[in-house]
């Protein structure tokens, strides 16, 4: 189960780039060497990874949501309502595989 937090920039200008930013920053608050697994842009109508909500139309759970859950995600960062989110697991047992160790 994820944790979820919320964040509200009071600007509607901010770019998802900027959004970026600031949930990488409140997710490495939560938890070590956070990995961004899914994320979703309604201002584009954009998620990564693409295509995960086609079968979902009907589902509670959008799909960038539950293959997010489904590969381990801990913390969700719902910035603006919903307008960009971002999940996160801990790096964990992928840090030996990316530093070659």
């Amino acid at each position: 189960m994820m944790i979820s937090v919320a964040l509200d920039t009071r600007n509607p200008a901010t770019s998802w780039q900027e959004a970026r930013r600031l949930a990488d920053r409140r997710a490495a608050d939560l938890i070590d060497e956070p990995l961004l697994l899914a994320w979703y842009d309604r201002d584009e109508d954009f998620e990564s990874p693409a295509h995960t909500s086609e079968c979902h139309d009907r589902c509670d759970v959008p799909g960038y949501i539950e293959y997010a859950e489904s590969r381990g995600a801990t913390v969700r960062i719902d910035i603006d309502g919903g307008r960009f989110v971002f999940c996160y697991r801990p790096l964990g047992e992928f840090a030996s595989a990316s530093t070659g160790g």
